[in-house]
């Protein structure tokens, strides 16, 4: 098996809303085939412009009830965007936790406000899978090199302390792979093995992005695995959700 090779792709500038991000990542990586880029969703969401301006935020009632509630005690007007990204909300007591448009339970929704500028919010892109389905296809037309790639964000979990990188968006790679059906070292089958495989090279680009190296690509390279997954299909349903 060949190592696997974690590359970061450095001197990005800040991005900004409408910049070409396939362009400024092939300008300064040198991609192969079967490449995975791993992009972090706060520079996905820049240049889409998924941005809100707190300024032009008017925080409601829920949203003034709630912010003294929680620990860092934020702006009631970052709470109101919060509650304007979520479907539902599972904890507004300490910390929020809520569930977004897209299914992920989460912290604020994945509403930031590091490393963005002050007074200024980025959200979650709209649509995850698609903003990779792009970007993918734009470094496959500028370096005609057959690559994947995933869209990441750093993500709490349930029963264990800290963050970790996760797949958002998924394109040209697996999101999860099955094993099911097939054997382990001894002969005996597996009934219930899937491997979050998009996470696991998520987490691993987490390794080389950091919250403070602003790297916010990362090229992943050994790995020699395809698919077509989504990350959407790394979401547990409802039906299966013992904890819901």
């Amino acid at each position: 098996m060949n190592p696997v090779e974690l590359i970061p792709v450095e001197g990005l500038p800040e991005v900004r809303p409408g910049d070409d991000l396939g362009e400024l990542i092939a300008d300064r990586s040198t991609l192969q085939s079967d490449d995975i880029v791993v992009v972090a969703q706060k520079v996905v969401s820049k240049s889409e412009g998924r941005i809100v301006h707190i300024d032009d935020v008017k925080a409601g009632d829920e949203a003034i009830r709630i912010a003294p509630r929680l620990i860092a005690k934020p702006d009631p007007r970052m709470v109101q965007v919060v509650l304007d990204e979520s479907v539902r909300v599972l904890r507004s007591d300490r910390v929020l936790i809520t569930e977004t448009r897209h299914g992920y339970v989460c912290a604020n929704a994945g509403v930031d406000h590091s490393n963005v500028g002050r007074g200024i919010l980025t959200l979650l892109p709209v649509d995850p899978d698609a903003s990779a389905s792009r970007l993918c296809a734009r470094l496959r037309e500028l370096t005609r090199a057959d690559i994947g790639v995933i869209v990441s964000d750093t993500f709490g979990r349930p029963w264990r302390l800290g963050i970790v990188n996760v797949a958002l968006g998924v394109a040209g790679a697996p999101g999860l792979i099955d094993l099911r059906g097939t054997s382990d070292d001894l002969g005996e089958p597996l009934h219930a093995t899937v491997i979050a495989v998009a996470d696991e090279i998520a987490a691993a680009a987490g390794l080389v992005m950091r919250k403070t190296a602003r790297t916010p690509a990362v090229v992943v390279r050994g790995l020699s695995i395809s698919g077509a997954g989504r990350g959407r299909d790394l979401i547990r349903p409802p039906s299966e959700d013992l904890f819901r």
